[in-house]
């Protein structure tokens, strides 16, 4: 039962002393105002209106707990009314998880430069898109194809050691002498989608690498242990630059992380800025370390 709604067409109905009046002014109909009042009813065990006569009195118990039933409909109203100047006063908006802090903070700070405080949240792609269905936050930096991005970042493997020829997936294929230990390249959660995942996955069998040579990453700090014991992991440029690792394209694949912004407002960008767009390009991985 939604006791605030039944407490709202209890409140109307009593202060108007009709159930018809009671329901329009709540901005409901009669029906469901009768039904809300008969719910709250039977969930308190006592009746709340004497409806023997042709207006509805309210009976003594009804009388004992209007009150509390005008508290409930107050803190309700308060809560909303918070609810909407939170939301007008912050932007909540979720990134990427691998953004680096500064590039973020850089993001942040243009956009309070535009008038517009913003606060972000880091995440997967699918607790990015999960935080923006639920209503956490106003506005999401989601994954989308390539062909549907506002902002595109191209993909390469990166490595403990300089190698400044594009990178081959043959040039891992297990030897006799590391079949126990053979080299890995691990992708981040950002690019567990089929979009990245499934050509990678295809070139894998097309080289007859080993099934595990090609794997999600674990923590951040185990995954840098293991690119520094000799995995790769893919990774943008701007990325393997903040983790102090060198860079090499992909030969075979031309692989790019596409994003979008979701948000309910039409033109959030125009909002934010231009200076604030780059910015947020900038976090994303787009432009040269």
């Amino acid at each position: 039962m939604d006791i605030v709604a039944a407490c709202r067409a209890f409140v109307s109905v009593s202060d108007r002393g009709s159930f018809t009046v009671g329901a329009a002014a709540a901005g409901m109909q009669q029906s469901v105002a009768s039904r809300r009042i008969a719910a709250l009813e039977a969930h308190l065990g006592e009746a709340l209106f004497d409806r023997s006569t042709r207006r509805p009195q309210l009976t003594p118990f009804g009388r004992g707990v209007l009150g509390a039933a005008r508290q409930v409909t107050a803190a309700a109203g308060e809560l909303e009314a918070q609810a909407r100047r939170s939301r007008a006063s912050v932007l909540r908006i979720a990134v990427p998880e691998g953004c680096a802090p500064t590039a973020v903070g850089a993001f942040i700070a243009a956009s309070r430069g535009s008038g517009v405080a913003v606060e972000t949240m880091s995440g997967d792609p699918e607790a990015r898109a999960d935080a923006f269905g639920s209503g956490a936050v106003q506005a999401a930096v989601l994954s989308v194809p390539r062909e549907e991005a506002r902002w595109r970042v191209r993909l390469g493997v990166a490595s403990a050691h300089a190698d400044p020829g594009p990178f081959f997936f043959g040039s891992i294929r297990p030897r006799r002498s590391d079949a126990d230990a053979p080299t890995r390249l691990l992708y981040e959660a950002e690019d567990d989608i089929p979009a990245i995942r499934d050509p990678l996955t295809a070139l894998r069998d097309a080289h007859a690498l080993l099934p595990h040579q090609l794997g999600k990453a674990g923590s951040l700090s185990s995954t840098i242990a293991d690119v520094l014991a000799g995995d790769l992991l893919l990774s943008t440029e701007a990325r393997a630059a903040e983790l102090g690792l060198s860079w090499s394209l992909l030969a075979e694949l031309d692989l790019e992380r596409g994003y979008g912004l979701a948000s309910d407002e039409p033109d959030l960008i125009g909002r934010l800025g231009s200076r604030a767009e780059r910015a947020l390009a900038r976090a994303l991985g787009q432009g040269r370390p």
